[in-house]
């Protein structure tokens, strides 16, 4: 059996990520191997053509029940992808080229754009992403480390200590 011939980054199921082109510093994210594409929260997607080029214009809510830090962003539409969800419902989503922060290392990944409210995580990370040289390790969580206290706190709607 031969060696891979690249390494491989060990990350846990759920890591604190960025979005570092949207503004956003820290996004709770699930690493799921049995999900194709990546996904983001997303509201108000808006599907706008701008000097000919498809663009979609949404907002980003980085905190579960928390609308603090929102931002509103404009991006190329990259493609349009039919997506099943863990329910078996299937939904057409709008896909983007995001650079993701994860573990010290900047990805390009394809993201489908979609309402994550109702999901335990705000991002999903598949395995479209995760090829790009990471290992999950289903044991461990948050293996690049923690958000700021202050910055869990208000992932928890929670004001921080003064």
């Amino acid at each position: 059996m031969s060696e891979p011939s690249h390494s491989s980054t060990i990350a846990g199921w759920r890591e604190w990520v960025g979005l570092p082109e949207l503004g956003v510093p820290w996004i709770k994210a699930k690493l799921d191997t049995g999900a194709q594409t990546s996904s983001l929260h997303a509201f108000d997607i808006e599907e706008i053509r701008t000097d000919g080029e498809d663009r979609v214009r949404f907002g980003v809510q980085p905190w579960q029940h928390n609308d603090a830090d929102a931002v509103v962003v404009e991006l190329p539409v990259l493609d349009r992808r039919s997506v099943r969800s863990s329910s078996g419902h299937t939904e057409e989503r709008v896909v983007v080229l995001l650079d993701v922060a994860l573990l010290g290392r900047t990805l390009a990944v394809e993201v489908t754009l979609t309402n994550r409210d109702s999901m335990g995580f705000r991002m999903l990370i598949g395995r479209e992403a995760l090829q790009q040289g990471f290992l999950v390790d289903s044991a461990r969580s948050f293996v690049g480390g923690r958000a700021p206290r202050a910055v869990r706190q208000q992932n928890r709607d929670v004001a921080p200590a003064v």
